[in-house]
């Protein structure tokens, strides 16, 4: 992850936390720089980030100030370029806890070959699993990995945190993701494990995520409730 958004987020962590009050301004670029061991270029581009998600603000020559109502924006938003894992992502917010619902070990079809880039004969892990927040149905994850690239996969570790096994047990680093985005009717599965009724709406997040290496390790579909929160998608290409 590049150093701007490792400050982004303690920062943000910071804010969320009331560590950093509301109307009052954030510590100096300066301090802030010397605190992160970094130069305020990158201090510069953090809080830029943090602007255009509305937590911050900038009063020419008085500083970067704490929004009045960032601490009140909803904790299950979700950042379009965040790759922690939802158990890292959603750890201050409540408990996180997994149902399987189903795990098996299969060949990929042409879709999933072409997504992981391997090939039919290379089993994958197909996993799908209801993840719940604080005992209340969040998302339901439609997961295919490949068993070279994550191997050892278990179903006890299902019901933990796959990428903690994955960055700690297996020591890999993950990337980044391309990820799509849309709205559907709610399938059979959303109805029964997320509570829904079939005319609301629900959120499907497609994404295929990779290590640091550039080695494609996940292909999956995720399905949110409409009511639990939004994707949080940040440009600063401007």
């Amino acid at each position: 992850m590049a150093k701007y958004k490792m400050i982004a987020d303690e920062i943000r962590r910071r804010i969320k936390s009331k560590v950093y009050e509301v109307s009052k301004p954030l510590p100096e670029q300066v301090k802030l720089a010397e605190e992160f061991h970094t130069s305020r270029v990158t201090i510069q581009k953090a809080l830029d980030l943090l602007a255009v998600e509305g937590l911050v603000y900038s009063k020419q020559g008085s500083g970067t100030y704490v929004r009045k109502n960032a601490w009140q924006m909803s904790n299950l938003d979700s950042r379009a370029d965040d790759y922690l894992g939802l158990t890292n992502k959603m750890a201050n917010e409540g408990k996180i806890s997994s149902m399987v619902i189903s795990f098996q070990l299969r060949f990929p079809n042409e879709d999933e070959c072409e997504k992981l880039i391997i090939e039919k004969n290379e089993p994958i892990y197909d996993i799908i699993r209801l993840r719940r927040l604080n005992d209340e149905p969040y998302l339901i994850e439609h997961t295919k990995m490949p068993v070279e690239v994550i191997p050892g996969l278990t179903e006890d570790i299902l019901y933990k945190s796959i990428y903690t096994y994955i960055r700690k047990d297996l020591g890999l680093k993950i990337g980044g993701a391309n990820r799509r985005i849309r709205a559907d009717k709610p399938d059979e599965l959303d109805q029964k494990y997320l509570e829904c009724d079939k005319c609301d709406p629900v959120l499907e997040v497609n994404q295929v995520v990779y290590l640091d290496n550039g080695v494609p390790f996940e292909y999956s579909r995720t399905r949110h409730r409409y009511d639990k929160g939004d994707i949080l998608v940040v440009d600063l290409n401007r």
